[in-house]
Order: structure tokens, then C-alpha cells, then sequence
């Protein structure tokens, strides 16, 4: 890890899980597996291995990942590829274990970050903390069918998804969620994965 003094560009992309707070201890355990087994899937089958990325950020009941800025690891890759294959994997373990669904958040931005001996900081990624567990992000997944919504913040939305990529629609984004990152409102917008 490098000093706090210059910050590291990052991509961010992170999941929490709905409702943990009202798991018991075993069940918390079941679906942190499961999710930890999910995303390192979801990465793989998209190319992003470890060496294109930072050591997972647990959360308890979420995890971040920090992509390096590499060209094997473009921002587009996480919105046609990771997300969208979380969300089936996803689906396809519900169907297999119902007792033990789990539904997800998810968001994508990018930013600078900090590293010192305890772990990583910055404003990036408190907006990306915001971002996903805004109010609106919440209720766009209670309203979902499918089990993973996306928030993009605005950043990644005017500088990747506007633009037409292939495997990106970006009608299927609507601007959902707000939220206030140091004395600054920031958009997200959702994308309620199929």
C-alpha cells in the first residue's frame, strides 16, 4: 500500500446485501460465502483477477472491490459483464437454496483513493457508500423483481454509460437517487439488473 499522501485512481464496485440486519448469525454466514463465492465468479468470468485488483473491503454484510485503472479492467466490463452476471448468478442460487435468498445492491463509481496502514479512504469512496445505501437504493430493490439493482453514480453514467457502449443501454438507467457528499448533492442512477 502506498503513503495517504498521494491518492491512487480507483474503479469502485460494491454490493451489499438486503435486509441482513434482520439474519440471524448462521444465516449471515451462509450468504457471506455465498457472496464472497458470487463476486470473485462474477470478476473472473469478466478477466479481473486479483493482480487487477485490491484485497476485498469487507463490509459484513457487503463487500467493495477497488479495480486498478488497467486496460483488462475497463469501467465498461463491470456494467456489461459483472453486473450483469452477478444478477444471474445470483438468481440461479435462489432457485437453488429459496431458504437462503439473498438480493443485492450494487454500485459503480471512481475516484481517488487513499492508502495508509489501516486501510483506504477518501471521497470516492464515501459517495460510493452513500450511493449504495441511499433511501432510493434501497426502495428501487424492494420494488425490483429481479434480485440486484445498480447504481452508477453520475460520474460513470455521463462518462461510460451515456455513450452507447455495447452491452450498455443507457435507457435502462433512470437518476433515482440522491444524496449529499461534502456539502455537494450527487446523482445516482439505477439500474434495475433483469
Amino acid at each position: 500500500m502506498t503513503g495517504a499522501g498521494r491518492p491512487q485512481h480507483r474503479t469502485i464496485f460494491g454490493v451489499d446485501v438486503e435486509g441482513s440486519t434482520e439474519r440471524s448469525n448462521t444465516a449471515k454466514a451462509v450468504y457471506r460465502r455465498s457472496l464472497y463465492e458470487l463476486v470473485d465468479a462474477a470478476l473472473h468470468d469478466a478477466g479481473i483477477d486479483a493482480a487487477s485488483r485490491d484485497d476485498y473491503i469487507d463490509c459484513g454484510d457487503g463487500v467493495m472491490v477497488l479495480v486498478h485503472p488497467v486496460a483488462e479492467a475497463p469501467k465498461t466490463v463491470l456494467l456489461d459483464t459483472v453486473a450483469p452476471r452477478l444478477s444471474t448468478m445470483l438468481a440461479e442460487r435462489n432457485a437453488l437454496d429459496p431458504d437462503h435468498r439473498l438480493r443485492l445492491r450494487a454500485v459503480l463509481h471512481a475516484g481517488e483513493i487513499h492508502f495508509d496502514q489501516r486501510g483506504c479512504f477518501g471521497e470516492a469512496l464515501d459517495l460510493a457508500f452513500r450511493l449504495l445505501n441511499a433511501t432510493g437504493t434501497k426502495r428501487e430493490l424492494r420494488a425490483a423483481s429481479g434480485p440486484v439493482v445498480l447504481v452508477a453514480s453520475d460520474d460513470i453514467y455521463r462518462g461510460v454509460v451515456r455513450h452507447g457502449y455495447p452491452g450498455i443501454d443507457a435507457e435502462q438507467f433512470a437518476p433515482r437517487v440522491r444524496v449529499r457528499v461534502a456539502g455537494h448533492t450527487h446523482r445516482g442512477w439505477i439500474r434495475a439488473m433483469s
